[in-house]
């Protein structure tokens, strides 16, 4: 290690322009062996170390790099100046027993006005806007009297870290005189007030009054011997003549005794607590018990409040408000009411606007559920067969549907009748829903079988009429379609036979390709129904599966259905308005 001059680049150029030319030359290759040769020398101990500009020695073990001072240092002799802290940058910290003085007026009070002064009172350390003094009627600026003495300007403190934590900083030990002084006082007072009442008591001749006055302050008295005391948790020693008091008074029952079973509460003996209750099999209230566990304790009385105060001053600690249940609690408990307040308030305004925009508010004011399941005054009294004799029996609960609405002049619902597999109301027999009522004509055109030939214009297409009709309507034509077609046969059959040889070849061609084609039709129903059931059994499996586990359809092939597939859905498809829906197979 060798120190190089570094010098910043404007320098080294001013340097080669000026005529004296005493710019840096570089070094020769034996000028540079010989700086290695003094380092290692340096660095074996054989020649004295470098010195920085002070005469401290520099370690020669030091890389260049660090030695080296930078180039906007200015350096132009070895230093590590650049590698320590800076006076400019060093903190200065007050010393140990400066603190502030209470109390202290500077100096001796001034006799006239001074230029720069308060204008109330007259004082040089502040301003008449910053004065703390009664505003006078004349300040002091005009009577040039009763000018007020200079305070104290507190030094500006500057602590470090164990000062700023030091509690006894600024303590005088002088102010704990006082306490002595104080006490001594009081001892005094005492000790007189005693002499004078046994002065008192002698004059007066009163000896019981007096020994009374004696065994009284003996027992007052806290230095006393412990001579005719026999207490539990004391013992005495006649030869040291002193009492020493045990840590636990005998008389007191342990924890784990209360209950000797193995298989009772748990006591840990490391922290000495039993959590649960010993007396727990005897069934009795844990107010009644010597002792319930401490867990007893711990949710009793205010512990369970102690808990959520502590709860919201750490919530309220996460979201920026510096409150603590320890260091003011009292803060915290006027916190906890303005939150809980503005609570109630935001869920009632909260609740107020739901009621006014959707309305519904009838339906709050109905009384408590424990006035409406538990017990009530209305006495009601039923015979051996459940018939009420007294009282009133209590309402049928009513379903969540409405019940007993009559629509259109009907004095029956809809679903009171029922006649040849269709529903209708009972007023009037008819099998129209939300038609009008006509009483006793509807009645009597119904018996006539006039309203089916009435209501059957009113039916334009094939497609309403299978949208109107039920599951079971649709299987009954169904059922009279197939034994239609079955005659249809038998007839050809017996057609066949009677008709000649050539003929009979003829005509039995065309009726088995006419056959053959209704069979392929019905087979490709069946295998389109087929195909349907196996796309809504894939589609409840897909729909039972988590929402992420679900299968992409992106790859599904759409394209027109078939005649075939829709017959498939059609027979496959359920009615919900059906009434005889829940009656038919899946």
């Amino acid at each position: 290690m060798s120190f190089q001059l570094n010098m910043p680049p404007s320098v080294v150029t001013r340097m080669a322009k000026s005529e004296e030319g005493d710019e840096p030359q570089k070094k020769s290759r034996e000028d540079y062996k010989k700086m290695k040769e003094l380092e290692e020398a340096r660095k074996a101990g054989t020649v004295p170390a470098m010195q920085d500009e002070e005469g401290k020695d520099i370690n020669p073990h030091i890389p260049q790099y660090i030695m080296q001072a930078p180039w906007y240092y200015n350096s132009t002799v070895p230093t590590l100046k650049h590698q320590r802290m800076q006076d400019e940058k060093e903190k200065v910290y007050s010393k140990m027993g400066q603190w502030f003085n209470k109390g202290v007026k500077k100096g001796p009070v001034a006799t006239k006005y001074r230029k720069g002064a308060c204008e109330n009172c007259g004082a040089m350390t502040h301003k008449k806007k910053d004065c703390l003094e009664r505003p006078r009627k004349l300040g002091a600026k005009f009577t040039g009297s009763d000018i007020a003495p200079d305070e104290h300007l507190q030094p500006n403190i500057t602590l470090d870290y164990e000062g700023k934590r030091d509690r006894w900083n600024g303590y005088d030990v002088d102010d704990h005189d006082k306490i002595y002084e104080d006490f001594a006082k009081i001892d005094e007072a005492k000790r007189q007030l005693k002499t004078q009442q046994l002065d008192e008591a002698l004059l007066s001749g009163e000896k019981d009054a007096l020994k009374a006055k004696k065994d009284s302050d003996a027992e007052e008295d806290e230095d006393k011997y412990a001579d005719d005391i026999d207490m539990p948790g004391q013992k005495f020693e006649t030869k040291q003549r002193i009492t020493v008091r045990n840590l636990r008074i005998r008389e007191d029952t342990a924890k784990y005794l209360y209950n000797l079973d193995p298989n009772s509460a748990y006591y840990d003996a490391k922290t000495r607590s039993m959590r649960e209750n010993p007396f727990s099999n005897q069934g009795k209230s844990p107010s009644e018990l010597p002792y319930a566990g401490d867990n007893f304790v711990r949710y009793s009385g205010t512990a369970t409040d102690m808990a959520k105060q502590q709860m919201f001053a750490w919530q309220a600690y996460e979201k920026g408000a510096d409150v603590h249940l320890q260091a003011d609690p009292t803060k915290l408990e006027l916190l906890n009411r303005e939150y809980e307040k503005k609570k109630d308030e935001f869920k009632t305004g909260q609740k107020d606007s739901i009621l006014a925009k959707y309305g519904g508010e009838e339906h709050l004011e109905a009384p408590s559920k424990q006035l409406l399941l538990a017990q009530s005054e209305d006495y009601v009294e039923y015979s051996r067969h459940g018939t009420v004799i007294k009282g009133q029996e209590k309402a049928v609960i009513k379903s969540r549907y409405e019940e007993d609405v009559y629509i259109n002049n009907h004095t029956s619902v809809w679903g009171s009748y029922w006649k040849d597999g269709r529903w209708g109301y009972k007023c009037c027999h008819s099998s129209i829903k939300e038609s009008y009522c006509t009483g006793e004509a509807g009645k009597q055109a119904a018996a006539e079988n006039i309203l089916p030939i009435l209501a059957a214009p009113n039916r334009d297409s094939s497609e309403e009429d299978e949208e109107a009709k039920s599951l079971l309507q649709q299987h009954q034509e169904k059922i009279l379609e197939k034994r239609r077609k079955k005659k249809r046969k038998e007839k050809k059959k017996r057609r066949k036979k009677h008709r000649k040889k050539e003929s009979s070849s003829e005509s039995s061609s065309s009726s088995s390709d006419s056959e053959d084609d209704e069979e392929a039709k019905q087979e490709k129903i069946r295998q389109a129904i087929a195909k349907e059931e196996a796309r809504r059994r894939e589609i409840d499996r897909i729909m039972a599966l988590p929402e992420r586990k679900r299968p992409y359809n992106s790859m599904y092939d759409v394209k027109e259905p078939t005649e075939e597939e829709m017959e498939a859905f059609r027979i496959k498809r359920q009615n919900f308005e059906d009434p005889m829906a829940s009656y038919v197979d899946k």
